[in-house]
């Protein structure tokens, strides 16, 4: 017997990837990992947790959210207000008063404290990558990763342009696992590098030939088609162009059709699902039904949607056009950080109110999409943290998707002209418990491509998080009763228990290593970076796992 044998006994599983849609059954934990009942019936584990009458799933995963790297700690500079309390420390999730842009301690203990085991940082670039995983190693208790930004990088945008694929693809390989990143990340194909070189307006035309000598497009075509001949655990992760703008629509649908059925994750859909006229504020309106109907018929699409909360928070993204777009609109303090022209950043605080015309509509197109995509493996929960909201409102998320009349009485409250023409008023479906462990568990690390993760089927990680049912569902997830991290107890009764490291989780592609001495050339000629700046030592992370590409 091992002495690491841990029981769960009689609770309520949850585990959708394994069919398994609330049966009371047994589950077991050896060291790190889920495993099999013993096949002697006589087998005494070390602990016995009685889960009778409680509901188990496995472990949440976030798969796009923003913790770490420099455009949070610019933003932890502009909200100095938020700090460490010593209860935090002792337990109380809620004691603190951050939430908004937490520190590194407070992020991990917050996620335990939700009930989430992974996360991954969403915008890293690359030149940012040293010094935001010693950020992500400091935030315990979750294991992490990120995704890599590329849109802006001019050796990668030459390769496209000359029409070298292979280059395009060695480099992103190289990149990646010189980072240590996950997967390839593109912010407003296009858009960034030329607003920076001049440009006042969004990019809403894919073929508008840019600054760069390219157009959107094409950058999203070759990165799409390279992240899949690489058969990287994680497509492309697209950040739309024209983000945020009245009509962007039109662009978001643009951009799905020419995928031309190469697999992409389209980020935070509900910032790119707007109609109406762009010089017009009043015409906004919400454009999700062609947009889903679209979704519905193409399997190679996936998408979180960026939920929006009413209340103040921050808006912190890589599309620096637009953080300088909303500064101009909120009239308040704005940051622009560049590193070596390869990406932005725009961080301006915000409040998005529920008698905002625009705001509500936001509001009501996050739900609109979770209601209407049919296929729940496709979708994740996220708020685009903290861009519509902090990841400590994802149970108030989870109780207006399982229970109509509460987002009924969200929908009372804000603009009229929303509750008139917002098709939320006539949508009847309530998620079960087995739909919210799909977009918070299991079909994010299916989109990840993350096998040990989402499920709680033998060899999994010992990831658990175990729930005490209440008829008030924010209540019941916003604080679990038990929470287990490979194998670990690190949250009890509301309490923290321990605050173990986590892992860093991270692809290493093949690439030709003669494409090595030509990038030190090319970095050398232009500019004082040299290539291996982008190295990132593994002394620099957590205990890590190379994720395999497929």
């Amino acid at each position: 017997m091992s002495s690491a044998l841990i029981k769960i006994a009689g609770g309520t599983v949850y585990d959708p990837a394994n069919g398994i849609d609330g049966e009371v059954r047994d589950l077991w934990i050896d060291g790190s990992k889920v495993v099999a009942a013993p096949p002697d019936s006589h087998t005494r584990p070390v602990r016995t947790l009685d889960a009778a009458g409680l509901v188990v799933m496995p472990g949440g995963v976030d798969m796009h959210c923003h913790i770490a790297g420099p455009k949070v700690n610019a933003a932890r500079r502009m909200l100095p207000a938020w700090r460490e309390s010593p209860a935090f420390r002792e337990g109380d999730f809620l004691g603190d008063s951050g939430g908004r842009m937490p520190t590194t301690l407070s992020t991990g203990l917050r996620y335990a404290g939700l009930g989430y085991t992974t996360a991954f940082d969403a915008a890293i670039a690359p030149l940012a990558a040293r010094h935001a995983h010693l950020e992500l190693a400091d935030t315990p208790c979750i294991d992490k990763g990120c995704f890599i930004l590329m849109g802006s990088n001019e050796y990668l945008l030459e390769a496209i342009r000359d029409g070298e694929h292979e280059r395009a693809k060695n480099f992103i390989a190289w990149l990646l696992g010189a980072a240590k990143g996950y997967a390839p990340k593109l912010v407003n194909p296009g858009g960034v590098a030329a607003w920076k070189n001049g440009r006042d307006g969004p990019v809403a035309d894919l073929d508008e030939r840019l600054n760069s000598g390219l157009s959107p497009r094409e950058i999203i075509a070759a990165v799409a088609r390279a992240a899949g001949e690489l058969r990287l655990p994680h497509p492309l992760h697209l950040h739309c162009n024209n983000l945020g703008m009245p009509g962007n629509a039109a662009t978001t649908l643009a951009t799905m059709q020419a995928l031309d059925g190469h697999r992409a994750h389209l980020a935070h859909i509900q910032f790119h699902s707007y109609g109406g006229d762009p010089n017009d504020a009043a015409t906004f309106h919400s454009r999700v039904e062609p947009l889903a109907e679209y979704f519905n018929e193409h399997e190679n699409l996936s998408l979180d949607v960026g939920q929006v909360l009413f209340g103040p928070t921050v808006s912190m993204t890589a599309d620096s056009a637009v953080g300088h777009y909303l500064s101009r609109i909120y009239g308040g303090p704005w940051f622009s950080h560049d590193i070596e022209c390869e990406t932005g950043c725009g961080i301006v605080p915000i409040e998005y109110k529920e008698k905002s015309l625009v705001h509500a509509w936001q509001w009501a197109i996050g739900l609109e999409w979770f209601l209407t995509a049919r296929d729940s493996w496709r979708i994740a929960l996220s708020t685009d943290h903290p861009n519509g909201g902090s990841f400590l409102a994802y149970p108030r998320v989870i109780r207006w998707l399982m229970n109509r009349n509460s987002r009924d009485e969200t929908l009372a409250r804000i603009h009229p002209k929303v509750r008139r023409q917002s098709q939320l008023a006539h949508l009847d479906r309530e998620y079960t418990l087995g739909e919210i462990c799909i977009i918070t568990r299991a079909a994010p690390a299916r989109l990840l491509g993350l096998p040990n993760k989402g499920h709680l089927g033998a060899g999994a990680d010992a990831d658990v998080t175990i729930y005490l049912p209440n008829a008030d569902i924010l209540q019941m997830f916003e604080m679990p009763r038990h929470v287990i991290k490979a194998g670990q107890m690190i949250v009890e009764q509301g309490e923290s228990r321990a605050e173990p490291p986590g892992k860093t989780l991270h692809v290493a592609a093949d690439y030709d290593p003669t494409i090595e001495p030509h990038l030190a050339k090319w970095f050398d000629e232009r500019y004082s970076v040299r290539f291996n700046n982008y190295a990132v030592n593994e002394s620099y992370l957590d205990d890590h796992e190379v994720v395999s590409c497929r």
